[in-house]
């Protein structure tokens, strides 16, 4: 009797493990469909492709091919690995049906047009924001000097 019982715990076990794989295996093909329709895929493709640039002036005599095997190896690994460990994050606070609803959007014009130009947006933002938190960081010293500090 004892036997049994294990066994079907067991078997119950493993059939809620192979269900939450499945169900993590299309919450993470769904962030990924969401990373390429809204642009961030683009976004972290570029930043690998900085890098690259980087590590071609360091190693100025590796052949041209194999930067593009490099590259493309890493363009698909990298991003893959990056939905991995950026899912656990998203679970948190999006659910499966809150992608698809952010998908629906990304494949509408406007959709599109935000995630075209939201790189440009972010550049121009962390400018403004550079500066404003310079503006604080003056207005702080001078009310810091005017308390006597």
């Amino acid at each position: 009797m004892m036997k049994k019982t294990f066994l079907l715990l067991f078997a119950f076990l493993i059939f809620i493990s192979t269900s939450f794989a499945q169900e993590d295996a299309e919450y993470d093909s769904v962030l990924k469909t969401m990373f390429e329709v809204s642009g961030t895929e683009e976004s972290y493709s570029t930043a690998i492709k900085g890098m690259f640039d980087m590590y071609k002036k360091q190693y100025t005599n590796v052949d041209a091919s194999v930067w593009d095997e490099f590259e493309q190896d890493f363009l698909q690994t990298s991003l893959d690995d990056l939905v991995i460990m950026l899912a656990p994050i998203y679970k948190k606070y999006m659910t499966k049906d809150d992608l698809e609803k952010l998908i629906s959007f990304y494949e509408t014009p406007v959709g599109q047009k935000f995630a075209k130009n939201t790189p440009l947006i972010m550049q121009e933002s962390m400018q403004v924001g550079q500066a404003w938190g310079q503006k604080i960081g003056q207005q702080f010293e001078q009310k810091m000097k005017e308390k006597g500090y």
